[in-house]
C-alpha cells in the first residue's frame, strides 16, 4: 500500500509540474487565464487531493474515536456544548442590530433573518473566545498553584 501511495504521489508531483509549466504567463489577461486548460486541471489536483485527506482524515478519527467509549462520550459532551453554545449565540442575536433600508440603499439587498445569521456566528466567535481564555486561565492558575 505504502509503495503505490507513493507511486500515485510521484506521478501527480509530475503532471503537477508539467501542468506548472503550461500555465499562462504574466502578460495574459486574467479573463483568458482563467480559461486555461492547465489552471483548471491543477484545480481539479487540488480538489481531489483535498477530498482523500478529508476522506482519511475523518475516517481514522471515527475509528478511534468508535474504538475507545470513554473519547465518544466526552466528545458527545462536546459535541452538546457546541450546541448549547450557538443555541445562546442564535438567542442573543437580535436581527435588527444592521438597518434593512441603509444596506439597500447601499445596494446590498439582505433580510432581517441574514443579519440575525450574522450576528449568531459573530456572537458564537465572541462566546467561544471567552470560553478559551477561561479554559487558559485556569490551567495557568491550576499550574501555579500545583507548583
Amino acid at each position: 500500500m505504502n509503495k503505490i501511495v507513493k507511486i500515485v504521489l510521484v506521478v501527480l508531483g509530475a503532471l503537477s509540474a508539467i501542468l506548472w509549466y503550461q500555465l499562462p504567463g504574466r502578460d495574459v489577461p486574467a479573463s483568458e487565464a482563467v480559461e486555461s486548460g492547465a489552471m483548471n486541471f491543477m484545480f481539479i489536483i487540488t480538489y481531489l487531493l483535498l477530498a482523500i485527506a478529508v476522506a482519511v482524515s475523518l475516517l481514522f478519527t471515527l475509528k478511534s474515536l468508535f474504538a475507545n467509549p470513554q473519547s465518544l462520550k466526552k466528545t458527545l459532551m462536546v459535541i452538546g456544548g457546541f450546541i448549547v453554545v450557538v443555541i445562546i449565540s442564535y438567542v442573543l442575536a437580535s436581527g435588527t442590530d444592521v438597518s434593512i433600508e441603509e444596506m439597500a440603499n447601499r445596494g446590498i439587498a439582505t433580510s432581517e433573518t441574514t443579519i440575525r445569521r450574522i450576528g449568531t456566528g459573530l456572537n458564537m466567535f465572541f462566546l467561544l473566545v471567552l470560553i478559551a481564555l477561561v479554559a487558559m486561565s485556569l490551567g495557568a492558575f491550576k499550574n501555579m498553584t500545583n507548583k
